[in-house]
This record gives C-alpha cells, structure tokens and sequence, in this order.
C-alpha cells in the first residue's frame, strides 16, 4: 500500500514510522490535511484531538466532504483515514484542558499542535516543555504559515477571529502540511535529524528556514 514510499525511503524507515505515535491536537485546516498525509506515508499509530464538527465552510480547505456536515470532525477524520488506508485512528472528541490534557497525550512520542487559539496552545506548549514531549507547532495567517518546534515557538496572541473565516488560500495549507510532514518523517527516520523551523509566504512563494532569518538578524 505504501510501496512509494517504501521505494524512496527504505524498509526500515517505514518500520520506524508504523511503530511511532503522532498526536495531533486539531484537525481542521491543519491537522485534518495532515493526518492524511501521514497515514498515506505509513503512520499506523494516530490520535486525533478536536471538539468541533464539520460545517460547509470547511470542505475548502479540509479533508471533509458534504456528506460529513454536522458530523465531529475527529469520527469524520477517522472514517476518511481508515477508507483510504485502512488505518484507524484514535479519536477524541474533547477539548483540550487542564484536567485531560495528562491523558490525552499520554503514551505519545510526537505532539502536533494544529490549533486555532492562543490559550489551548499555550497550555500544550507548557506541558510538553514541563513533561519533556515533542512537540511541533503548526500555523497560519493570511498568507503566512509556520512550522516551528517547540524549544522554538513563541505562544501567538489571539485575533478574535475564527481561523476558518480567514481569507484562506488551500495552497497555503498544503504548503505547510508538506513541511510539517516533511519534518516529522525527519525526525523519526534520520540519523541526525535537523530539527528545523519553516516558515513559507504565499504571495512570492518562499519556502525559509527559520535559523537562517535569526542568523541574518544577528548578524
């Protein structure tokens, strides 16, 4: 099912990837484009995070289809997933708080933030900083999106505004899965990983690592 990937990354990489556990907090924009990414690249050992169901204004931008509206996002995700490769995520219909935080993440060897609010992602930087998890943030902002690691990440303020009302461009956000993916794979499968952060600008489409700007500012 897997063989593309088999043929450019090896046997033993894609053992390293069934085996490993990716929690993803959010799967809306982000997070639902990047769950499918990484099942279609052999991740078996999925949770998924989100309180929120699908409504029309989604289906630009997310994994969903109109026959999903009204459903909760992480069983509509789930029942994408295991469609098209057969691989079932955990599926957590709550809210990311104080009190679940602990066992919602439990058992995990990667924490994804996708999330649309300061608070929630202020209170995952702070545990996985406190419990030693990794942890990789993900965002986006009119045309500018971030891949960012946790050691890295600066909690951003809130806009007041509805991140699924933003002027939104799809291409955006498959740019940043990509990067997210990318990283992730990384991580797991190289002798050295690099952890870097990205950053990508839409309008001249620039892909940058986020080192090389603070070197450049230092300098």
């Amino acid at each position: 099912m897997f063989e593309h990937e088999k043929l450019y990354r090896g046997e033993t990489a894609l053992d390293r990837v069934r085996d490993f556990h990716v929690t993803i907090a959010g799967v809306g924009a982000l997070g639902s484009n990047l769950a499918d990414s990484l099942s279609r690249q052999g991740f078996a050992n999925l949770r998924l995070i989100d309180f929120d169901r699908v409504e029309p204004k989604n289906l630009g931008t997310q994994i969903y289809s109109t026959e999903d509206v009204g459903m909760l996002k992480v069983d509509a995700a789930r029942n994408a997933i295991f469609r098209n490769v057969e691989v079932e995520p955990e599926a957590f219909s709550k809210k990311l708080t104080d009190s679940n935080i602990k066992k919602l993440l439990r058992d995990t060897d990667l924490v994804v933030d996708a999330l649309d609010n300061s608070e929630a992602r202020g209170l995952l930087f702070d545990f996985c900083a406190e419990k030693g998890i990794e942890c990789l943030h993900t965002g986006l902002a009119d045309g500018y999106g971030e891949v960012v690691w946790n050691e890295s990440y600066t909690v951003p303020d809130d806009t007041g505004v509805d991140l699924c009302d933003y002027p939104m461009a799809r291409n955006l956000v498959m740019l940043v899965v990509a990067m997210a993916a990318e990283e992730i794979m990384d991580f797991i499968v190289a002798q050295t990983p690099r952890r870097k952060n990205w950053s990508v600008t839409l309008e001249d489409l620039r892909v940058t690592s986020m080192q090389l700007i603070e070197a450049d500012t230092t300098n």
